[in-house]
């Protein structure tokens, strides 16, 4: 075979690639495939591999100085070991015997790859035994997981003043200050809703709210509630605040209201009306003894299409507008996303000014992109590069904020549906940026 001709892949790079394929976020192994595939010869394949590992992790020195290592290497096939003595892999650490020569010229020593390759493959479902009486069923598991008790607090939230200054007069003062909560007669009836355009941290406020009150949390959107079997619907609904109510402290997060709440009137199908029934019932006791501990948001971005009964006083009388992130909030979210990838000299105040009017999941979208573009001038030229200022402000002017087409309906809301001042912060907005 000439010295020249690359090293035909061996049945060991297949079995890798098949579990790359398998677990394709899985990093080592994705870098493992990539060193055999460059001590085959395969530098291209290499490199297309460590591609992907720095998509996954871009902060991966070991992926970068492979990538590296591939693109200077001469086109010379090397062997994955010298001798027989046994080696240990230089990614996963797992020991395994080297053959003597190349796969294609001997047998194919099946143990040796099984011992390294099975230490790094984990299995992709685990199923634990059942019991002698059938326990361990996931049938008997709790029907609602409620997450913990949090490590979120507001302070996370970058920005946003207005909206944490409200929460905490609305909603948390009360809740952590009985004694004045008696002395001035505030009353714990009632949940919050929060509204606004999508992308903006709805969820992500609520979480916080839930760390703010060393609460659990239990989110529920109308994939968890609706059935196709009559009465089961409103009986998810009951479920959900009893599980709540014996768990508490516990919030109760009912994402897109809109679904799990619209407008009876519009409701063609009995049983969506019942279940919208129930929804107000469980609300009706939410400052009944059974109910103590148990704290109710909701969130969704079509305010004007949820049941007029789920927000009048005692119910979800609560309101707040949350809208794309200001400045500070801005500026904090992209430190978040791009903490840990490869950034130089990036002018963040500009790049603060630049997104104004994008949500959460555009400046998200946004970093996704720059750092896309990055890593795909990197394998064209074959050398690796920082994302820097002008690839975030490239990728800032193609992205199209997501929340216009809600402010374009919201416009109508507040014009002409604005009953009894239900969307006057919304009102505000709209006339501060010149949008009413």
């Amino acid at each position: 075979m000439l010295e020249e001709s690359p090293t035909p892949e061996s049945p060991l790079i297949r079995s890798l690639r098949t579990a790359v394929a398998a677990a394709p976020e899985d990093v080592p192994l994705r870098l493992h495939l990539a060193e055999l595939l460059l001590s085959a010869g395969l530098h291209d394949a290499a490199v297309a591999e460590a591609a992907a590992a720095l998509q996954h992790a871009p902060g991966d020195g070991a992926a970068r100085e492979l990538m590296a290592r591939a693109m200077g290497m001469p086109a010379a096939p090397a062997p994955v070991a010298r001798n027989t003595s046994t080696v240990a892999d230089p990614v996963s650490g797992v020991e395994s015997a080297a053959p003597e020569e190349p796969s294609h010229r001997a047998g194919f020593d099946w143990r040796a790859a099984e011992q390294e390759v099975g230490g790094i493959v984990e299995p992709r479902f685990v199923e634990p035994p059942l019991g002698a009486d059938g326990s361990g069923d996931p049938g008997d598991a709790e029907a609602w997981e409620v997450s913990a008790p949090g490590v979120v607090r507001l302070a996370d939230v970058g920005g946003m003043q207005e909206v944490k200054d409200r929460l905490e007069a609305a909603f948390l003062a009360p809740m952590r200050n009985p004694e004045l909560r008696r002395l001035y007669g505030k009353s714990l009836r009632g949940g919050l809703l929060l509204y606004g355009p999508p992308g903006c941290g709805k969820t992500f406020i609520a979480r916080a709210v839930a760390g703010e009150l060393g609460a659990g949390f239990l989110s529920v959107s109308v994939n968890d509630v609706l059935d196709m079997w009559i009465g089961n619907s409103e009986r998810n609904m009951h479920e959900v605040f009893e599980t709540a109510r014996r768990q508490a402290p516990c919030v109760v997060f009912l994402d897109e209201l809109d679904a799990l709440g619209a407008k009876r009137s519009r409701t063609q199908h009995s049983g969506m009306r019942n279940t919208v029934n129930q929804l107000l019932t469980e609300l009706d006791g939410i400052d009944s003894a059974a109910n103590e501990g148990v704290f109710v948001l909701a969130a969704t971005n079509v305010p004007w299409d949820v049941d007029i009964a789920l927000r009048r006083p005692g119910r979800l009388d609560r309101t707040l507008l949350v809208l794309p992130p200001d400045a500070a909030a801005r500026e904090a979210i992209l430190r978040y996303h791009l903490r840990d990838r490869p950034i130089e000299a990036v002018d963040l105040g500009r790049l603060v000014k630049e997104t104004d009017g994008l949500s959460g999941a555009d400046l998200a979208h946004l970093c996704e992109s720059a750092a896309e573009n990055a890593l795909l001038d990197s394998v064209r030229t074959g050398e690796i590069r920082m994302i820097g200022t002008k690839d975030l402000l490239d990728a800032a002017k193609v992205v199209v904020p997501s929340t216009e087409s809600w402010f374009a309906a919201a416009r109508n809301v507040a014009m002409f549906a604005n009953e009894g001042g239900m969307y006057d912060d919304l009102v505000t907005y709209l006339k501060k940026r010149r949008k009413l």
